[in-house]
């Protein structure tokens, strides 16, 4: 079985905020094309192929997420 690298310490980490969609984009360098794995709970890891990688990060639904994340600890 290949390692897949997970996070190898970037010289950056990109990220864009879709507010209309509600979904935060997380890149790991310079954001490239990549292959999109949904892991559950809304997240997406993108990772690229070639080089056996994890690229970028894609979280569906964060400003949900928070809000209700707040209420339930505020309770």
């Amino acid at each position: 079985m290949e390692v897949l690298k997970i996070l190898d310490k970037p010289d950056t980490i990109d990220w864009e905020y879709d507010e209309e969609a509600d979904v935060l984009y997380l890149s790991v360098g310079t954001p490239k094309p990549a292959v999109g794995v949904d892991i559950g709970e809304g997240v997406v890891v993108r990772y690229d192929e070639v080089n056996n990688e994890v690229v970028g990060l894609t979280v569906l639904g964060l400003r949900e997420r928070v809000i209700k994340e707040i209420a339930e600890s505020s309770d």
